[in-house]
This record gives C-alpha cells, structure tokens and sequence, in this order.
C-alpha cells in the first residue's frame, strides 16, 4: 500500500516518526513534506497528498500540521477527498469504517508520537464498512458536485 504524507513546519519532527513507523510496518512512504528548516504553509502539501489520492497515485494518506485542521480542510478542497482530523484511534477507526475517508490528519501540538502512531494503525487497519453508510456519502458526493459547478 502506498501511504502519502504530508506536513508543514511545525510537523517535521513527528512526520519523521511517523514515516519510520509506516515503513517499519510494511509501508511504501511517498513524502511530500516539508524537511528539517523549511518553512512550509499547510495547504501545500495537504493539496499534494489529496490530488495524488484523487489521481490514483496513492492509496490513502497521513497529514500533520499544528493541529491537523489547516491540512485538512486545504485536502478536503479536492473533489472526492475525505480527510478527518482525529486526536485518538476511536475517531480513526470511525473515519475509516463509516466515512471511507483516504486521509488522517492530527496536530503535531496536539498528539505525541505515542498517540499518533496509534492513530495512523488503527486508521490503515480500517476497512470501510459500506452498507447505510455508502448513502451518507453518496449525499456528501451530491453536495460537492451542486457547490463545484
């Protein structure tokens, strides 16, 4: 599976963490970060990570800023993308399983290394449950096609 990750410069340092951990796991890691001493504005990667999804390039993806919410809302920009901002494995786990959502996004201010790494497996380790949730999103779909024309 090819993971995308993304982050501004107040992330780099848990960004690293969390690049090791998911290729520890197996992994493959497409870095569109920003590195040690470069300053980065959030909805630059965050854009690269959601149009490399959208385009096919990757299969789902992992955004970190200060708090995650700037990444996410520049990724939730691209039609098609769903990225879900949680701090903890349960709002994860339910993005993934009720939301089909192919980004988590989490605040480097917010999370510890601990914490996020939770995070990324249990989001990865998701399947999307489908059933009565497929109509919630199919009418989130209707509401982006009505407000893209």
């Amino acid at each position: 599976m090819r993971i995308g990750i993304g982050n501004d410069h107040t992330a780099v340092e848990l960004k690293d963490i969390i690049a090791e951990h998911l290729k520890d796991s197996g992994f493959e890691v497409v870095d569109f970060g920003a590195k040690a001493g470069e300053r980065c504005d959030y909805p630059v990667p965050g854009k690269a990570v959601a149009e490399a999804i959208a385009a096919g390039e990757l299969d789902r993806g992992v955004l970190i800023c200060g708090t995650g919410i700037g990444i996410s809302l520049a990724a939730n920009k691209v039609p098609g993308i769903r990225a879900a901002v949680c701090s903890e494995p349960y709002s994860a786990k339910m993005a993934a399983l009720h939301n089909n959502a192919q980004i988590i996004a989490f605040g480097a201010r917010v999370v510890g290394s601990e914490m996020a790494k939770m995070i990324v497996d249990t989001f990865l380790g998701t399947e999307f449950e489908g059933g009565r949730h497929q109509n919630r999103l199919d009418i989130i779909s209707e509401i982006e096609e009505k407000y893209s024309r």
